[in-house]
């Protein structure tokens, strides 16, 4: 008898995306492994905190039950931050407070434990502290993982590779190019203890209802963007800079989040707050033009290791599960004639292409480069609308006529005509 260690599915990674294809796995009867690295599921995780909960359909379709979710989300502002001033939008909707609601705020390390634990309840097997260094590979196919564990080597029919932006995997399969520094941001978070009272008293809500707010701007220098959410008894507040703005213009991620909580648009929202966690995580921000190959011979990449993060709606984990679900689907269809070529798992590739995964991010495929080399569009834009909206919002005996002048000379002075022009062309041309 074998003495080697065999399942069907190895999963690296217990994130969302390795934890929704394990569920899906395991409850189809497939024996399904899952190595991770942290000392359990959710332990190095980071996100946000705003989770969409549709993606769960198929995988637990009873959510949120007992899931731990903090507050359900009401209403969404978006603030465009200069020195001292702030402008934005927000949308607040009884059809959000109707159930089954669909967008939450969480704590990754409480929904990835409670994810995992749905994975084992279908018949996953999760070990922690494990570390894949490498895969195993015979005639071109994957056919398994070394691991940093004595005798640590592990073989299956296929490997799902979830194990984040890092992904060591990817790149040791060469599947990945090296992450640029313009694909990436550092993010900082912290959690700010705060009275239930409090905080539904500070955003106009009541019971579990949540506030988002969304923010950017000239107040920071380079591509970065801030939140603010609420939670049951605290507040996720964040910032992330783009890697390459955080190594050119010399700046300690600390610093960005110190700086936000002093605006005086923030700073009234958590003030007498306590500090109860610090967290910093990178965060995959070169959106479809940096996404690697998916599938080869005997494994699937999925979730953030497929770079698989669409930064302008805020979403990351949802992608993720609907990664994780349709490659688990994909090994359930190759499953049936027992072959597990790139070939074969290619239906995985297609299902993202025909969901709103790869359509959004295709769609807003050429923002992450554009951001990145118009920085107009994040540091003198905002310095004017501010400007704009104090002008035309101040009544001081000035004719609007007048100020209406103003402004356009402004424009006229810090942006240009030709410039203002193909900056709108260009925002068009990317977002529409």
């Amino acid at each position: 008898m074998s003495s080697k260690l065999e399942y069907d599915v190895i999963v690296v990674g217990a994130g969302p995306a390795g934890l929704s294809a394990a569920i899906v796995l395991a409850k189809a009867g497939v024996k399904v492994i899952v190595l991770e690295r942290g000392k359990f599921p959710g332990s190095k995780n980071v996100m946000g905190g705003v989770f969409y909960s549709d993606c769960m359909k198929g995988i637990v379709d009873e959510f949120p039950g007992k899931a731990p979710v903090e507050r359900h989300v009401i209403e969404q502002r978006m603030w465009i931050l200069d020195d001292g001033s702030s402008v934005g939008f927000n949308h607040r909707n009884d059809l959000f407070n109707k159930k089954p609601y669909n967008c939450h705020t969480v704590f990754r390390a409480k929904l990835d434990r409670w994810l995992a634990a749905e994975a084992e309840k279908a018949g996953a097997l999760i070990i922690n502290n494990t570390v894949v260094r490498a895969p195993l590979m015979e005639n071109g196919k994957v056919i398994g993982v070394k691991t940093d564990r004595p005798d640590g080597d592990v073989f299956a029919n296929c490997v799902i590779a979830t194990d984040g932006v890092n992904s060591l995997f990817a790149k040791a399969m060469g599947l990945r190019k090296k992450i640029k520094q313009d694909a990436v941001a550092i993010a900082v978070k912290e959690v700010i203890g705060l009275d239930e009272e409090v905080i539904n008293n500070r955003f106009n809500i009541t019971g579990e209802e949540g506030v988002t707010i969304e923010m950017t701007g000239s107040y920071f220098s380079g591509e970065t963007m801030a939140f603010l959410y609420t939670n049951k008894k605290s507040v996720s507040l964040g910032v992330g800079m783009v890697l390459k703005d955080v190594i050119e213009n010399k700046i300690n991620p600390n610093d960005l989040i110190e700086k936000l909580k002093k605006h005086p648009s923030v700073a009234p929202l958590i003030a007498g707050g306590e500090t109860k966690e610090f967290l910093a995580h990178l965060i995959p921000e070169g959106g479809y033009k940096e996404m690697p190959k998916l599938v080869g011979n005997g494994v699937m990449i999925a979730g953030d290791a497929a770079m698989m993060v669409d930064a302008i709606h805020r979403e990351g984990s949802n992608l993720a599960i609907t990664s994780g679900k349709f490659a688990a689907e994909a090994y359930l269809e190759a499953a049936k004639n027992g072959d597990f070529s790139e070939k074969a798992l290619l239906p995985y590739v297609k299902k993202l292409q025909d969901s709103f995964v790869l359509k959004d991010l295709k769609k807003y495929k050429g923002v992450p480069e554009l951001l990145q080399t118009n920085k107009r569009l994040l540091l003198k834009y905002p310095k004017l609308l501010n400007q704009a909206a104090f002008e035309m919002l101040n009544v001081d005996g000035v004719p609007v006529k007048d100020k209406e002048k103003l402004i356009w000379k402004t424009v006229k002075k810090e942006i240009g005509i030709g410039n203002l022009v193909k900056d709108l062309f260009k925002l068009w041309r990317n977002m529409a």
